[in-house]
């Protein structure tokens, strides 16, 4: 989602990269909320970080206390580092109901997280 929302506030002044410690495919929760939003994720992947060692990051963000304690070391030597943890969706076993809202506050909060990030560092 924090992709998604990147690429869109930052109107191509960065590229931006997403990956994680562990893959796991696309979430459809995350593609049918982003896309409730007029974002559409389904040509996103699940990467590895060790996929993009070779990439001199500017900042490096980790959106999960999990990835934020247990990411390898990315070697950007002059990268901004920021963590921020959200709520992971993914996570609810409830009904239909609670699943959803527990994806539509997790995404509100990360649009607003990258709308700032991106008029602050961008």
């Amino acid at each position: 989602m924090a992709h998604g929302y990147l690429n869109q506030f930052a109107q191509g002044k960065a590229t931006i990269y997403s990956a994680g410690i562990e893959t796991h495919g696309i979430n459809s929760g995350a593609v049918a909320i982003m896309k409730e939003d007029g974002i559409d994720i389904t040509h996103h992947t699940s990467n590895l970080v060790t996929e993009y060692v070779h990439v001199n990051f500017d900042y490096i963000i980790t959106v999960c206390d999990h990835a934020n304690e247990n990411c390898p070391f990315i070697p950007s030597e002059n990268a901004v580092r920021l963590h921020h943890n959200f709520f992971d969706p993914s996570k609810i076993n409830e009904n239909a109901e609670e699943k959803y809202r527990a994806f539509l506050k997790t995404r509100n909060e990360i649009k607003t997280y990258c709308e700032q990030f991106v008029s602050e560092y961008l």
